[in-house]
């Protein structure tokens, strides 16, 4: 359960937030992100140890590429990191039923489309990538209600301040603390519910690839879509240059059919959701968390120091995409800190 601070403690973060977020709404969203970016350029030059988290994971995931190109991605991903902040409290007022299509476009969307109309329940999930509150409040306001899966803020009035802002446009937000009968009646109910899907899940998650190096992820999500036999929307919300513009995709859906026939189907569900993750980040790295501790978790063989067990091997080896290559570098060690 999360930390409660004390009342004084409680009452001066709350009041300083919206005090911040006040000033911040007297300027124009785009004199705002540029403000961001620049607090973005100096959290990087300031804040050594995700700074290095950064290099650490950026160059694991991209082994091709320079140092150079590797610190450049990093110090965007920290000006992207405040701005999301930024665009959170713009939202409400910026993104609204009658002028999304001035924020957002929506290339190719026939096939979610298709699914969300037939009023089927679903789950939509995304990663720390691009604007996930975007991502959720573009699929609000267009008509689609969400039930979202947060965890909650340990400051209750910021937590409450912030459920005002996200729950404006129509999405509902569900506490992790004891939700699981929530979700099955979201379900049930053929409602959607949406998840951000690339947390680390500690040592008894499953571990599926992610950035050639095994990833510890949550079983809940493949066992909910297993269990209730419901497709599973990968999308996210790119921002769009330096603007107040964004692009939302949908790299893959994972139909119930897709893992009738696996001999280890929640294996195989996450696995594929983690690598439709993947190919969103790889469209824009720099808009993804890398100081996030996603490898911190390893497999028991990597910790031991043995080899893979032949049960994991499989799995892997079942998967339509593996390749000789991928399953070398999932077989090494992940060059992470605790």
């Amino acid at each position: 359960m999360p930390h409660t601070p004390g009342p004084i403690t409680k009452w001066t973060q709350y009041l300083a937030a919206r005090a911040a977020a006040s000033a911040l709404l007297t300027f124009q969203p785009e004199t705002n992100l540029r403000t961001a970016g620049l607090f973005g350029q100096l959290l990087h030059r300031f804040n050594k140890r995700h700074r290095e988290r950064g290099i650490t994971h950026l160059t694991m995931a991209f082994p091709d590429k320079s140092r150079d190109e590797i610190e450049q991605i990093n110090a965007q991903m920290f000006e992207h990191f405040v701005r999301i902040i930024v665009e959170v409290m713009h939202t409400p007022r910026l993104v609204t039923p009658d002028n999304w299509p001035q924020t957002a476009s929506i290339p190719d969307f026939s096939r979610p489309l298709e699914i969300l109309n037939a009023r089927r329940p679903a789950i939509l999930l995304t990663g720390h990538v691009g604007n996930w509150e975007m991502l959720g409040t573009l699929m609000a306001v267009i008509g689609f209600k969400l039930n979202a899966i947060a965890r909650p803020i340990d400051n209750p009035l910021i937590n409450d301040w912030l459920l005002g802002i996200r729950e404006k446009r129509g999405l509902k937000v569900i506490t992790k603390w004891r939700a699981t009968d929530v979700m099955l009646d979201v379900l049930d109910s053929g409602g959607i519910l949406a998840f951000i899907a690339d947390q680390n899940a500690g040592d008894k998650g499953l571990f599926v690839p992610f950035f050639g190096k095994l990833a510890s992820t949550y079983k809940s999500i493949g066992l909910l879509a297993i269990q209730k036999n419901v497709p599973i929307i990968c999308g996210c919300c790119h921002r769009v240059g330096t603007g107040y513009k964004y692009r939302m995709s949908v790299p893959d859906i994972i139909e119930p059919e897709d893992w009738a026939e696996k001999r280890d189907p929640l294996y195989y569900v996450t696995a594929r959701y983690m690598r439709a993750i993947e190919g969103m980040v790889r469209l824009c790295p720099p808009q993804y968390l890398w100081m996030h501790r996603r490898w911190k978790s390893r497999p028991r063989f990597e910790r031991l120091g043995k080899t893979m067990p032949a049960a994991l091997r499989r799995n892997l080896d079942e998967l339509p995409w593996m390749n000789d290559d991928l399953l070398h570098s999932l077989q090494q060690p992940a060059p992470v800190k605790k």
